[in-house]
């Protein structure tokens, strides 16, 4: 195989484009954080809370439309022991959205929070929220290499340029444009890569379609041809795996701080509202040409192609089904655009896990160290994180681990750890530090005794359904959900039963070390200054 001239030449533009915006962005952020009156911080993290209508919506649909997103829906729909039905992703991404306009955005753009932890740095202060933020700071880095592992495999496939190289050029140029501009520079950078996503896929589909060389796919759907029907099928065994990955992909979403970053950073709360439903749209569009490209790959008699017999399944290469169909169905200039349209997908989504992971470390992580800390040394901190989050991320990509892999181990650390931190602290008025450790340890504990396969966890607490395959124990009830809420119950009793302890004086108040009784009141240490945190909790009571 030679090199993808044009396809490289694409890619080269692309690039140039999206770098020079972001310096475009960033020389904006200056002269407003020269102008403004508010935090130079909050600028810099948020844009100033100036994000338009147009543009959160582009960057919401963007930060979530990533390579993953568009690599992993096209090797589920394609792989014959799963299908459609376990590739649902856009539909999953898109009640997400629906959820947090309903429930999420208001309390936290209405209480002008900066990051996903400040509510709970307000309610049980900074030294215990710092110990929670290492959790979500953790996921953001861990999701990156899974986005630069399918980008660098897309670009290897169709443009044969070394794995390396197109790895860490692309990570290169995600953190110079995020540590310039920050929310700006990733926000109006969405919007050229979302576009050029969009455009890009949709070009291809219909090269895809007319190729002539499948079999018709409304038949392949229901019928085994040349594999297994690529709408899928639920197993009632799986159905327990099936409920954890769609509840993760769901309300798992809103314990992400890109999630947040986005409604927090709007012009005001409705705006904030508006953007998810908009976005929860976007998504599903963005989703369906992976879903048409790996029906026709499920649908094609491999041997009357340019690729051959066996099948990518057989051969191993499933995950990369959408690049070979791409590289053998369409032509070399249109699947230089394909490849555009993952590079655009992967780098929405890696500066947006940077600057999220920048911004949990940064103002409830370092400030607690550093109280005192100046808006510039803040802003030369935010700037290293970045640039830390993006090596280490990059760097991981070198270990000898799927994209899935990475995906798997985020989703886990958020949707069973913080996810029912999230729900106590907005909306259960009475939980309280207390609860905070015990659903933590509940959740950690929990997790790694129902085992995890693809990281060698053995199975040591089965739940019903757990059965013994090849000598190894395979979990078939909803491990994830049972964790999550245990952890949320754990919270909010542990919570009730300290609360009253203390407040009704059965133990003495000098063994209170987190504080119950003065839970609410101001408090040097529970107390964030004005310019990151103003209004009260929600009062709602469990």
């Amino acid at each position: 195989m030679t090199l993808n001239v044009p396809g490289l030449i694409m890619m080269v533009a692309f690039y140039l484009l999206v770098f020079g915006i972001g310096i475009w962005a960033s020389v904006k952020s200056k002269k407003l954080e020269r102008n403004v009156h508010s935090s130079r911080i909050e600028a810099s993290l948020l844009a100033n809370r100036g994000i338009s209508l147009v543009l959160g919506a582009f960057t919401m649909t963007a930060t979530w439309v990533g390579g993953t997103f568009i690599i992993g829906v096209a090797e589920s729909v394609y792989d014959p022991t799963q299908g459609l039905v376990w590739a649902l992703i856009p539909l999953q991404v898109s009640i997400s959205f629906i959820i947090g306009g309903l429930f999420f955005a208001k309390p936290m753009r209405e209480n002008n929070y900066i990051s996903m932890m400040d509510p709970f740095q307000r309610k049980y202060g900074k030294t215990l929220t710092a110990a929670l933020a290492v959790v979500p700071v953790m996921a953001e880095i861990i999701w990156i290499p899974g986005l630069l592992i399918s980008l660098g495999a897309t670009m290897h496939v169709i443009l044969d340029l070394p794995f390396g190289v197109c790895v860490w050029i692309s990570a290169a140029v995600a953190i110079a444009y995020t540590v310039l501009g920050g929310l700006y520079s990733v926000a109006y950078t969405d919007v050229v890569q979302l576009s050029l996503t969009l455009l890009s896929l949709w070009l291809c589909v219909p090269f895809v379609l007319t190729s002539g060389v499948y079999t018709d796919i409304t038949k392949t759907a229901f019928n085994h041809t040349h594999q297994a029907p690529w709408l899928g099928t639920l197993e009632s065994d799986d159905v327990g795996r099936w409920i954890d990955n769609f509840l993760v992909m769901t309300v798992g979403n809103m314990a992400v701080q890109d999630f947040h970053q986005r409604t927090l950073s709007s012009s005001s709360t409705s705006t904030a509202r508006i953007i998810c439903f908009i976005a929860a749209g976007g998504v599903i569009v963005a989703g369906l040409p992976s879903v048409l490209i790996a029906a026709v790959a499920a649908s094609t008699d491999w041997n009357s192609t340019s690729y051959g017999s066996p099948s990518p399944y057989e051969r191993g290469e499933a995950a990369m089904v959408l690049p070979i169909i791409l590289q053998h169905f369409t032509p070399t200039y249109i699947a230089a655009f394909g490849v555009g349209a993952v590079a655009a997908a992967v780098m929405s989504s890696a500066d947006s896990f940077l600057l999220s992971a920048a911004t949990i470390f940064t103002t409830n992580i370092y400030q607690t160290i550093r109280s005192q800390a100046s808006d510039k040394e803040l802003q030369w901190v935010i700037r290293l994180s970045i640039v830390v989050a993006g090596v280490v991320g990059t760097s991981l990509t070198s270990l000898d681990s799927g994209i899935l892999v990475f995906w798997i181990l985020g989703s886990d650390l958020t949707y069973t750890i913080i996810f029912p931190q999230l729900i106590c602290v907005l909306f259960i008025k009475i939980s309280n530090g207390y609860g905070v450790i015990a659903g933590y340890l509940v959740a950690v504990v929990m997790r790694l005794l129902c085992g995890e396969p693809l990281f060698g966890l053995p199975v040591l607490l089965q739940f019903p359904g757990c059965t013994l395959e090849d000598g190894v124990y395979v979990q078939r009830s909803p491990v994830k959900t049972i964790c999550m809420l245990a952890a949320l119950v754990s919270i909010v009793v542990f919570s009730c039963v300290s609360s009253v302890l203390f407040n009704k004086g059965i133990l003495p108040e000098r063994w209170d070390v987190l504080k119950v009784k003065s839970q609410g009141k101001p408090s040097a240490d529970g107390t964030r200054e004005d310019r990151f945190v103003s209004a009260p909790m929600l009062d709602t009571t469990c």
